[in-house]
């Protein structure tokens, strides 16, 4: 394991003695544009674990993703290496269906402190509520991105994550009603303490996201990545390719429905992500919006 092949794997070239927000934010948008947010591997057969160094050997070697608690965890490690000032925090995602936050605290994000200010950095949360930058841990302040606007709303200790989106153009008027789009223009994304928090405490999470037939992963295959003014996704058969500010105030939203035989081929050409083991693709109706 090693700072040098991480960064080969995800492209950045840039300096490694600085520990600013701005060498900090090209950091994060080289992993999030190369790095997908994934959960394959339950539908192919393969454990997902915690363990860093198997985490770094197939986000970095086997050039695959991951979902939070390896791309977080991956990103923590990195940024702590290059001496930046990181700690872990526990969040409980929002789940629009149920209009509520979850009760297990299953996401797990990097907090970062520069020059006494800190930040909030998720690489690991995918489509349109992946952040581009790290944000400021303030209360009520508008922060817009690429993908949006985002805000932190604080009360009584208790931190929340919301995202204002643009209109959507969408082509391809079949997927207009599709449980794929949201229909939110404002979204509640995740909700979370500052109680550090440590990798241990995500286990029996990591277990039960893959294998519970509650939970959203086991529901869908899910594979998403940032591109430099969008990001796509494969959620079972559906590709979505997603353009921010397409037009003015819009997003432009693409849906296509692959076939079977189309599926390793998408991942690898649309994801660089070659599988070792037969995907079975699913996409049981539910909760996840783009």
């Amino acid at each position: 394991m090693n700072l040098e092949e991480y960064f080969a794997r995800t492209g950045y070239k840039g300096s490694t003695e600085k520990q600013d927000l701005e060498t900090l934010t090209d950091i994060f948008q080289h992993h999030i544009r190369a790095v997908p947010f994934e959960n394959l591997s339950i539908h192919c057969g393969e454990k997902i674990t915690l363990d860093l160094e198997q985490v770094y050997n197939k986000i970095v070697r086997r050039k695959r993703g991951g979902w939070c608690m390896e791309n977080n965890q991956l990103l923590g490690w990195v940024l702590r290496g290059l001496g930046y000032e990181t700690s872990f925090l526990g969040a409980y995602v929002f789940n629009p269906h149920q209009n509520a936050y979850a009760t297990l605290m299953t996401h797990l994000v990097v907090k970062v402190v520069i020059d006494g200010k800190a930040y909030v950095v998720d690489g690991g949360f995918g489509v349109s509520y992946q952040m581009w930058q790290p944000m400021e841990l303030v209360s009520g302040k508008d922060q817009p991105q690429a993908p949006g606007v985002f805000r932190f709303t604080e009360k009584n200790g208790v931190w929340y994550l919301e995202k204002m989106r643009r209109k959507q153009y969408i082509p391809n008027q079949s997927f207009s009603n599709s449980d794929l789009l949201e229909k939110k223009e404002c979204r509640k994304v995740y909700m979370f303490s500052l109680e550090p928090r440590t990798v241990e405490d995500f286990c029996f999470q990591c277990t039960y996201l893959q294998t519970s037939p509650e939970s959203l992963f086991t529901k869908k295959s899910i594979c998403t990545l940032q591109t430099t003014d969008g990001f796509r996704a494969l959620i079972g058969w559906t590709l979505t390719e997603t353009t921010y500010n397409y037009k003015e105030n819009m997003d432009l939203v693409e849906f296509v429905t692959l076939e079977d035989e189309e599926v390793e081929k998408t991942l690898k050409e649309k994801f660089n992500i070659t599988l070792e083991r037969k995907l079975v693709p699913i996409n049981v109706k539910g909760s996840y919006t783009i």
